[in-house]
């Protein structure tokens, strides 16, 4: 087995507007920027090799924290949202009614028009982790929610039904154990990114 330390990217507007983001290409915002620069990588995960989402969220995260990454891996990209991408929910809701909520209720198999379904998602980061664990290479990505949401599946089996089996703080880098066969097992969650460890 290999560790993976997973953060996931700063907070954009549309972050704060609640709007699903997807592949769409959204910067830091001026608050998120401000909140990254007050993380900092504990010293033993900062000697991983990192890596980071070709998404600007993830790399501008990256440089900020001064993380040294050796290359983009488009495994770790967001899910693909599709026609839902820049929409709050209370939109979709107006646009498509009840088939939002009938959709988010088949969890891993949710699919927004035109976009991949979070077993989709589960799936290139379940063949990413096994790459990570054939080269054994300890690995960092700057990523994604929707990556991290995946990597915790397959470590519990969460169907992606209901509240997620960990709360998990955004503010933290979360530590996971990637096996050969493409699963993973959880080493340590939430470890805070703050000074003194504080929660944000």
């Amino acid at each position: 087995m290999t560790p993976i330390a997973l953060i996931r990217h700063g907070p954009t507007d549309w972050n704060a507007d609640h709007r699903l983001q997807g592949h769409a290409d959204r910067p830091l915002s001026d608050e998120g920027r401000a909140k990254v620069s007050e993380w900092s990588v504990p010293d033993t995960y900062k000697a991983f090799e990192w890596v980071a989402s070709p998404l600007s969220r993830a790399r501008q995260t990256a440089e900020i924290l001064s993380l040294d990454i050796v290359r983009l891996e488009p495994a770790i990209i967001e899910m693909d949202w599709g026609d839902w991408e820049g929409h709050t929910r209370a939109e979709l809701d107006e646009i498509y009614g009840d088939e939002v909520s009938e959709r988010a209720a088949l969890g891993l198999d949710l699919r927004p028009h035109n976009g991949e379904s979070p077993r989709d998602v589960r799936e290139r980061v379940a063949e990413w982790a096994r790459e990570v664990a054939e080269s054994g290479v300890p690995i960092g990505a700057v990523c994604h929610q929707g990556i991290i949401r995946a990597a915790l599946s397959l470590a519990t089996g969460w169907s992606m039904v209901g509240k997620p089996p960990e709360k998990m703080d955004w503010a933290s880098v979360h530590i996971f154990n990637a096996h050969a066969d493409g699963t993973f097992e959880i080493d340590a969650l939430n470890v805070s990114l703050l000074p003194d460890g504080e929660a944000a």
